[in-house]
């Protein structure tokens, strides 16, 4: 078999293979071949490798030798001389007035002619370009029109997917691409969205067109009912990438399924036959559905169950479960009176007639407050002092606050005052519960501490005890409480003023009606007048 090595060219569309000769030549080795323009430089894309003659179109150029440094700099000034070429190319054909686009110039290694590209819509007449290109340039001149694809790989660019464009990366023959293609990926049929840098339609559609055609012969049509434990489902759309079908229940829940998940029933077997043709899946089995992840699915499979009366509980595990406990039964299980076992709920299928009579014995007695709608306060006291005489375990209950009365308020004062006058006396403590108790209130514990005494200055109690002090209640219209203690007299005076002079009439105005004009006033004057 024949041993070729693929070299690629600047302006060329693909690699061309080349007889290596038996030249010691790898991979990204520059080498000089024989074409039939002349000598060209050209880069190894891969070792050398064997193909059968078939393969074979014409006969193999030879590779003439691998490039040296001299070979390289010799390309480098070619190159520039190109682009040095294109300033007076794009002159030139503005001078002639020529509906072309120049794209490139293009020096071969061998020195023997130079090629112009262009692009052009419709066939161009450059014979006067070729002869002032000629005249200009004093080298051979040869046209090469090329189309807009060409023209793209040539100049390059970034696609819509932003990578390098396909046909400057991968090379290649172009191979023609349709609309229909875009039809059977599923694509919007919108030119801006499907047409590449070139104007025409990308080139990876005609990379993918076979995935998806192979994947949508295999699989059910959209819209396709498909049998599932939940019911029946929906086909709503492919993804093709992972093969997997997006479905619908008649519930509303949407879940993906693997193509090859899904196995085909008895009847749609039955119809590929008479049919002739591959069977198609339509029906999903209960242990895929146990394998989504999809919380929502699990609670319908467990719906299911409980429907044709299994027990599988509520799906909660004692870890995920959150129980919320009394406060006397979480001071119970703090006290350590009753396992923690005993504070939990348990199920349903534990509870029965001997656990409802069979108290726990370690657990305290449950006491529960009753409220009672009538009663005397008095036995109502002496029944909660009772019963917290006789458990010594019980809880304390809270006080609830009350508000004193204007006369209680009035008595605290008083017994605060009584209680100041025996502590100036130096009475002994038996006189002071005497004097407490004339008053009927019992007296309050004090701490004493060995701090410093206050100086005796009298208190305020004591001082509106012995009359020196007068309390005056605030009272509507008397400035906020700043009258002095003779206000009361004062009001007096002025009432007996007022009596004693006459009262002045308060004079009215005459209401006006809606609708009165400017000329009531008028009548309103004569009125007044009259009076």
């Amino acid at each position: 078999m024949p041993v070729v090595v693929p070299v690629k060219f600047p302006f060329a569309s693909c690699d061309l293979w080349f007889d290596p000769q038996g030249l010691d030549i790898v991979e990204a080795d520059y080498a000089i071949c024989s074409t039939e323009r002349g000598k060209e430089i050209g880069l190894v894309t891969a070792d050398p490798f064997e193909v059968e003659q078939k393969e074979l179109r014409a006969p193999l150029k030879p590779v003439l030798r691998i490039a040296t440094e001299e070979d390289l700099d010799r390309a480098d000034d070619l190159a520039r001389k190109g682009e040095a070429a294109m300033a007076d190319f794009r002159d030139l054909v503005r001078q002639n007035d020529l509906e072309m686009k120049p794209v490139g110039v293009e020096y071969l290694f061998g020195g023997e002619k130079a090629v112009f590209y262009f692009a052009a819509e419709d066939r161009v007449d450059f014979r006067q370009l070729v002869k002032d290109l000629s005249a200009r340039l004093h080298t051979r001149v040869d046209m090469r029109q090329i189309g807009v694809r060409d023209e793209t790989r040539l100049v390059g660019g970034i696609a819509h997917c932003g990578q390098e464009l396909c046909c400057a990366r991968f090379g290649g023959q172009f191979e023609p691409v349709s609309i229909r293609m875009a039809k059977e990926q599923d694509l919007p049929l919108n030119s801006t969205k499907i047409s590449g840098v070139c104007g025409r339609l990308m080139c990876c559609l005609r990379y993918e067109f076979e995935v998806y055609k192979d994947f949508k012969s295999r699989a059910p049509k959209k819209k396709t009912v498909i049998d599932t434990p939940l019911g029946k489902a929906r086909i709503q759309e492919y993804d093709t990438p992972r093969e997997q079908l997006v479905l619908r229940l008649e519930s509303g829940k949407v879940f993906r399924v693997d193509l090859s998940d899904m196995t085909c029933s008895d009847v749609a077997r039955q119809r590929a036959e008479e049919q002739g043709c591959a069977c198609r899946p339509d029906c999903v089995t209960r242990d895929v559905l146990e394998r989504l992840e999809s919380p929502d699915i699990a609670l319908a499979l467990m719906e299911l169950d409980r429907e044709h009366g299994i027990d599988v509980g509520d799906g909660l595990s004692s870890d995920d479960r959150i129980s919320i406990d009394s406060p006397r039964r979480r001071h119970s299980r703090d006290r350590g009176d009753a396992p923690a076992e005993a504070s939990r709920g348990k199920g349903k299928g534990q509870r029965g007639a001997k656990g409802a009579s069979e108290p726990d014995a370690a657990a305290p007695a449950r006491r529960r407050r009753k409220r009672s709608n009538g009663g005397d306060a008095a036995a109502k006291r002496e029944t909660a002092s009772t019963s917290q005489a006789g458990s010594a375990e019980a809880t304390p209950t809270r006080r609830r606050r009350r508000h004193l009365s204007s006369e209680e308020r009035d008595r605290a004062f008083l017994d605060a005052a009584t209680r100041d006058e025996a502590k100036r006396s130096g009475a002994d403590a038996e006189g002071f519960e005497q004097a407490a108790a004339k008053t009927g209130n019992r007296s309050r514990r004090r701490h004493r501490s060995s701090a410093p005494q206050k100086p005796d200055v009298p208190s305020v109690a004591s001082q509106i005890a012995e009359g020196d002090v007068q309390v005056t209640r605030r009272r509507p219209g008397d400035g906020g409480g700043n009258r002095a203690a003779g206000a009361a007299s004062s009001r007096q005076d002025v009432a007996a003023g007022e009596e004693s002079a006459p009262k002045k009439r308060r004079r009215r105005s005459r209401r006006r009606r809606p609708g009165d004009g400017g000329g009531s006033g008028a009548s309103g004057d004569t009125q007044a007048s009259a009076e």
